[in-house]
């Protein structure tokens, strides 16, 4: 068996081995399911065991696997709650935390080639790691489920629109004028996903739903590809045109097929949480640098620090600038659910080592940091509000906490 073979092999093996860990410990305490599947990628990875080296295809699947878990995450903004002032509020909490983490990035990188890379991923928020768990314990529902929406789509989005604004290497301008015209695209794609679509469409939906042709799932990941295109094609980040594929195939479905909706997600997250988005967070544990992080000095000190900059530079304008029908209690757990990073902050690492303008252990430090985020934050959020969410009757712990 090939390289890659191996590898995929053994990828697979922990992504198998990761749902039962999470069953088990979850019986007690609930601990998303990337930390195992990154923990476990650490084991079989180059530094511990050295059984799995990612390659070519390996590392293509992985990306690939982070592209549908922003696909998810924007499909699960809902318009019609995410908007008003809680939209504003969470908008204006993102600027705030940008321009604190811009300058705690510079001060801590040194000059603003670095920082500019610290300092955004210090503003992204793991929607895609915190909506499971919300929807597990019973909290996606009501008031406070809105508010941590809005707040993660946009510390989701906003990072997104940063990266390809700071991080492309062009000038300001040039990026601007790309982002409006990916923008107008978008937008003439939002306007479309929101016409009536014809009747035969919603028919052919309904007849190949359960037989080989699966229309739906197909033309979902038209869309997807679509927007991918789109992206690179104008030189823009792909998790640009992800997220905003997601965005458009919910009004697509919401339009053309209400009834049938939920069964094609479900379809459509099986190949994601089934397949490539466990493969991404594995291979964040192969291609995590623990020699650099455990070697001592610099970056072991930094990954505290960072950790508390995730709940300073992004929890801290959350709590100022939250709704204000929210208590003490909510805000807290607002600020602990919108703090958790980690999938943004790999992609962003992972520029800035191939660009040069981030050192392996500082990289190290900044994706050590958001790992602890995803295992405790959470963890806090749920017992800061026990008792105020009835998780849903087929939940099953450790089901979902991605």
């Amino acid at each position: 068996m090939s390289h890659s073979g191996i590898t995929l092999v053994l990828i697979m093996t922990v992504a198998v081995l990761a749902p039962l860990l999470a069953y088990w410990v979850g019986r007690r305490v609930p601990v998303p399911l990337a930390v195992f599947e990154i923990l476990l990628g650490i084991v079989i990875g180059p530094d511990v065991l050295d059984w799995a080296h990612s390659d070519e295809l390996i590392d293509g699947l992985s990306e690939l696997g982070l592209t549908m878990l922003i696909f998810l995450a924007g499909y699960e903004i809902e318009f019609g709650k995410v908007r008003g002032d809680t939209l504003r509020r969470s908008v204006w909490a993102w600027l705030a935390a940008l321009a604190l983490g811009l300058t705690a990035g510079v001060l801590i990188g040194g000059g603003y080639s670095t920082g500019v890379f610290i300092g955004v991923a210090l503003t992204s928020t793991a929607l895609g790691t915190v909506l499971p768990v919300l929807r597990d314990s019973g909290g996606l529902r009501g008031r406070f489920g809105t508010v941590v929406m809005a707040f993660g789509a946009v510390g989701e989005f906003g990072p997104i629109i940063a990266m390809a604004l700071l991080l492309s290497g062009r000038t300001a301008a040039e990026s601007t004028v790309l982002l409006a015209v990916f923008a107008a695209l978008t937008a003439a794609a939002l306007y479309w996903a929101m016409r009536p679509r014809p009747p035969w469409f919603a028919t052919v939906i309904a007849r190949t739903l359960h037989t080989s042709g699966q229309f739906a799932v197909r033309f979902v990941f038209l869309l997807l590809a679509l927007m991918l295109g789109a992206s690179t094609a104008l030189g823009l980040d792909v998790l640009l045109g992800a997220f905003a594929a997601g965005l458009i195939t919910r009004l697509v479905l919401t339009g053309a097929a209400p009834e049938a909706g939920p069964e094609i997600l479900e379809k459509v997250e099986g190949v994601g949480f089934g397949f490539l988005v466990p493969v991404f967070f594995v291979v964040t544990g192969l291609e995590f640098d623990l020699d650099s992080l455990l070697s001592g000095g610099r970056a072991l000190l930094l990954l505290p620090v960072f950790l508390l900059l995730f709940l300073v530079v992004r929890g801290g304008p959350m709590w100022f600038l939250a709704p204000r029908d929210l208590d003490r209690t909510d805000r807290g757990a607002l600020v602990l659910y919108g703090s958790t990073a980690l999938p943004l902050v790999v992609a962003i690492t992972t520029i800035g080592l191939d660009d040069k303008a981030l050192s392996a252990g500082e990289a190290a430090a900044l994706v050590g940091a958001g790992m602890v985020s995803v295992l405790v934050l959470p963890l806090l959020a749920m017992r800061l509000r026990a008792g105020r969410d009835q998780a849903p009757a087929e939940a099953v712990s450790g089901s979902e906490s991605w």
